[in-house]
């Protein structure tokens, strides 16, 4: 009975293939080495992984060896007698020895690189091990620089080595799909330091990748920050529109967590445009489709649009609509819910609720509360939406032309944090 190939089986998993496109990629091979096409099917790789063949035709194992990367021993296969070496002049062994002498030269010049010229399942984890450290700084710290440039030199990385190397399509489209997540972050260091244009520069180049990836999920990453950036620079209309684009899309007909953050972005748009009924629909089709949402595994950067953010969400819309006391509300019940981690957003939550605190007359209060946001802000914070919401308070504080003395006291010691 014939064993089952597992070496081989590993390494084409490990390279993201499926059995067609592996053998179209051999086909290829044979076509270059021979100048006639190759005639391997997924049936020929079926057959070696289940072991019924042990070593294939010289040409063919040749060129199984170029696209895996891989000597046939080391895929598990059995040769019928020893192997003799091609001669030096062959050109297939010409073309390894430049594909290892490559390899050599891309790791040293680009520690991301993979060591043999072919990107695989692994060298995807390894980045996305990098782009989740991104995205905890990111919500330690908030908008820093040094955030957006890990980013940006993250993602170049990523371009680098698919400039550079072969892969699979499956791989290719996990690695463009990850680059647009990454400079997707670097533009949400953007939209947090206040920095809109920086941050549509980066989204340009993230809706390149999403597209390369065709994967409908990250594609609505890069429009959910699209519509932040209309958003940051008062284009309230163009942000609606960013929002329908995002309901409209696949992922959000698939999963209802996507419908609810497409619908609750609609809301604050709307309510900023002053169409109040229609955000307050939107903002109840938002509540609604997050009701439905399922705790299922998701990719890192949604993890984000919890029962808190949602809230906290909420609270942007009514204080738009002028409902400050129901914007307090909703801000209490978000910082009761934040997870701990996300530092940065409980300084950002905690200075809106010292906004809404203040618009109502409560300002020993909001005074109070803003004091806690100066404590949570690290040194390194580039959070510029934070200390702009301040700022805010601070105008209306001074604006009410209190003398008392805790009111006259915080505005003073205010001046030295903005």
């Amino acid at each position: 009975m014939a064993q089952e190939n597992r070496k081989l089986a590993a390494r084409i998993a490990e390279l993201g293939f499926s059995q067609a496109e592996l053998a179209r990629q051999i086909n290829a091979e044979v076509e270059l080495l021979t100048g006639k096409p190759g005639n391997v099917t997924d049936a020929d790789i079926r057959r070696w992984l289940r072991g019924a063949t042990k070593w294939p035709q010289d040409r063919i194992r040749l060129c199984v060896e170029k696209v895996l990367d891989a000597s046939a021993e080391d895929l598990g296969f059995v040769p019928r007698k020893k192997r003799i070496a091609p001669p030096e002049d062959d050109p297939v062994n010409r073309r390894a020895l430049l594909t290892a002498t490559g390899g050599t030269a891309l790791a040293i010049a680009a520690p991301y690189a993979p060591a043999h010229g072919r990107l695989g399942i692994k060298d995807v984890r390894r980045f996305h091990q990098d782009y989740v450290a991104i995205l905890r700084h990111d919500q330690a710290v908030g908008g820093s620089q040094k955030v957006e440039n890990l980013a940006v030199e993250l993602a170049a990385w990523i371009q680098s080595a698919l400039a550079a190397s072969l892969s699979s399509t499956r791989v290719r489209a996990m690695l463009y799909r990850l680059a647009a997540n990454v400079i997707s972050s670097a533009a949400f260091a953007s939209i947090d330091a206040s920095s809109p244009q920086r941050a549509r520069a980066h989204l340009d180049k993230a809706l390149t990748f999403a597209s390369l990836s065709r994967d409908s999920e990250t594609m609505y990453h890069v429009w959910n920050h699209l519509t932040l950036t209309s958003s940051q620079r008062e284009n309230h209309a163009e942000a609606v529109a960013g929002t329908e684009v995002m309901k409209r899309s696949s992922i959000a007909r698939r999963d209802p967590l996507y419908v609810s953050l497409g619908h609750i972005r609609n809301a604050n748009g709307l309510a900023r445009l002053r169409r109040r009924s229609e955000a307050l629909r939107a903002l109840s089709d938002a509540e609604r489709a997050f009701a439905r949402s399922t705790d299922e595994q998701r990719t890192e950067w949604i993890k984000f649009f919890d029962a808190s953010e949602v809230d906290a969400l909420s609270s942007f819309i009514w204080s738009a609509l002028g409902d400050h006391g129901r914007a307090e509300y909703c801000l209490h019940r978000t910082l009761a819910a934040i997870p701990d981690g996300m530092v940065r957003n409980k300084a950002l939550y905690t200075a809106h609720l010292s906004l809404a605190q203040a618009r109502q007359g409560d300002l020993e209060l909001a005074c109070a509360t803003g004091r806690r946001v100066h404590a949570l802000l690290l040194p390194s914070s580039g959070s510029r939406r934070t200390a702009h919401t301040l700022a805010a308070t601070r105008k209306v504080i001074v604006a009410s032309g209190s003398k008392s003395p805790e009111i006259v006291e915080w505005v003073e010691e205010t001046s030295q944090w903005m």
